[in-house]
């Protein structure tokens, strides 16, 4: 092309198309890695999202961890037990506003000191202490001293125990007579609660007391009776209480029948051993129920900790109220489902919900603190219009002051609930306070119920001490003695009766009837003994004597 051409406006022209041709393809291509990197931006966006999710509910699971990690710590090193002491601080926080200065041990200055204890139940063995003769005599002339009819007496407390072998010699004796056969005619056997048996029934008693009221491992019962004289073997005991087992099965099945139609009871669980296998059972955990009716408690063993349990120790018709911690197992009965049994929850476990939360986050310790603070006045109150009667004014006044508390914290709890920033450990004190808010405000009409189940758990204390002396029950069998007897023992207390006159009454019995139950049982039971052998068999008899039940 000539250079004439180059220089005209044609070429000049056909060089900026050129140029803008490029331009726009470049223009094209960085439109297209535009959109791509918008693209890669969404992409990248999003994922940044998640990952801020993801470590928010990573932090939350790290805070949740910590806080149980302390409060585990504070269980561990706290004691467990229902029974409020100034050591116990595994379900308490310090409040500067509630909290009494730390009191010294033993008695305190300007208090009145305790009474001394009655015994003039026991025994009485005099001795009189006299002057030696050489100084029965005045020092300087000698004459002697004259008795005079004074004493100056005082008492101290002393045991004695005693072991010893009853040999009994029955008698024989020969007619004198000319009629019939010549026959010598000996005394009848005496009764025994073991046939063949070398122990009476007062060793039986106190082995059962040892184990079952004591907890004490029957190794140590026999090693204790070993320092007395008495050497006994362990698998004769434990083959004394196997024939002794069926023997307090009547008793045990009569607690039960008289159990179930209380109206108002305290339920509760806890795990013990069975060391027996059991088919379609896996490992040796079982569970003891306790089912807690108005005059009578009652023990249940069962490999299971489901809601079958308790559903079964009720029958389908039960009425009233069950008074429980917030274990689900009591929400599945049928008879809850049906309305028949109602539910009271335990405020002591809402309690240890609030505990939780300002134990687990330091930073939530005052809003915790408050919630304590509200139940410890719901406490107060209950107690103050408690003792009331209802017929009188100042039951009015305290009934109204505890229904307006109630209200107010309700009122509380809806508009912390409402609160979007509200924590989520908070969130989750008040849900559960919220689900269960109706079972928690049944004591309002109904002064019977309680505020907590502490008197169930109470109950579960003697097993578990049984529990870590001899680890639970070595057979199927030796559960069921554990069960009847811990029904037993609750119930006997519950009647103020002393349980190793009981026992003896009930077990010399049974040997009258040649190692059998008796043919009436009835008699035996707390509710059917009349007012008099009640007396007898409570605690004034003398040195665990044989009461008189005639």
């Amino acid at each position: 092309m000539s250079t004439a051409l180059l220089e005209s406006p044609l070429g000049q022209d056909a060089d900026l198309l050129a140029v803008v041709a490029k331009l726009g393809a470049e223009v094209a291509e960085l439109r297209r890695e535009v959109k791509t990197l918008r693209c890669d931006v969404g992409y990248w966006k999003s994922r940044h999202a998640d990952a801020v999710e993801k470590n928010r509910k990573l932090q939350l699971e790290l805070d949740e961890s910590r806080a149980e990690v302390k409060k585990l710590k504070a269980d561990l090193f706290g004691k467990r037990s229902e029974k409020q002491t100034s050591q116990d601080r595994s379900n308490h926080l310090d409040d500067p506003q509630t909290d009494t200065p730390k009191k010294r041990r033993g008695q305190q200055a300007g208090r009145r000191g305790p009474q001394r204890r009655d015994y003039s139940h026991l025994p009485v063995q005099e001795k009189t202490i006299k002057l030696p003769p050489n100084e029965c005599m005045c020092k300087e002339c000698g004459k002697p001293f004259v008795e005079l009819d004074q004493t100056e007496d005082s008492e101290q407390l002393e045991m004695k125990v005693e072991l010893y072998r009853r040999r009994l010699r029955r008698q024989r004796y020969q007619k004198t007579c000319r009629c019939g056969p010549r026959r010598t005619t000996t005394a009848p056997k005496p009764d025994k609660l073991i046939g063949k048996g070398r122990y009476g029934t007062s060793i039986w008693v106190h082995l059962l007391l040892e184990k079952f009221h004591s907890q004490r491992p029957i190794e140590r019962a026999i090693e204790q009776l070993a320092l007395h004289g008495l050497e006994l073997a362990g698998g004769t005991i434990a083959g004394g209480f196997k024939r002794i087992e069926p023997l307090l099965a009547p008793i045990y099945e009569a607690l039960i029948r008289h159990n179930v139609q209380s109206s108002y009871h305290q339920a509760d669980e806890t795990r013990w051993l069975v060391f027996a296998e059991k088919e379609g059972k896996n490992g040796h955990r079982w569970w003891l129920w306790v089912f807690a009716g108005k005059d009578s408690v009652v023990y249940v063993l069962d490999p299971s900790r489901s809601h079958d349990v308790p559903e079964s120790h009720f029958p389908d018709d039960a009425q009233g109220v069950l008074m429980v911690d917030r274990y689900s197992a009591y929400k599945a009965m049928k008879q809850v489902k049906a309305g028949k049994l109602v539910l009271a929850f335990c405020w002591a476990h809402v309690r240890r919900d609030f505990t939780r939360v300002g134990k687990g986050y330091p930073e939530l310790k005052e809003w915790a603190i408050g919630w304590l603070r509200q139940i410890c006045e719901l406490y107060r109150l209950n107690r103050r219009r408690q003792p009331l009667d209802p017929n009188c004014p100042e039951f009015s006044q305290a009934d109204a002051a505890l229904r307006q508390h109630v209200a107010t914290m309700r009122e509380q709890r809806d508009t912390e609930l409402a609160d979007a920033k509200l924590r989520e450990p908070c969130r989750k004190a008040l849900v559960s306070l919220c689900e269960h808010w109706s079972g928690l405000t049944l004591f309002l009409d109904d002064r019977r119920i309680p505020l907590d189940n502490n008197y169930s758990e109470r109950l579960m204390r003697n097993p578990a001490i049984g529990r870590k002396n001899y680890y639970g029950s070595g057979a199927e069998w030796s559960g069921r003695l554990a069960t009847t007897m811990f029904s037993l023992l609750a119930t006997l207390k519950r009647w103020d009766i002393n349980p190793r006159h009981w026992l003896t009454w009930y077990l010399e019995s049974c040997a009258a009837a040649d190692g059998r139950p008796p043919a009436d049982i009835e008699s035996f039971l707390p509710w059917n003994i009349s007012d008099e052998r009640r007396a007898n068999l409570q605690g004034d008899n003398l040195q665990g004597e044989t009461p008189d039940t005639s």
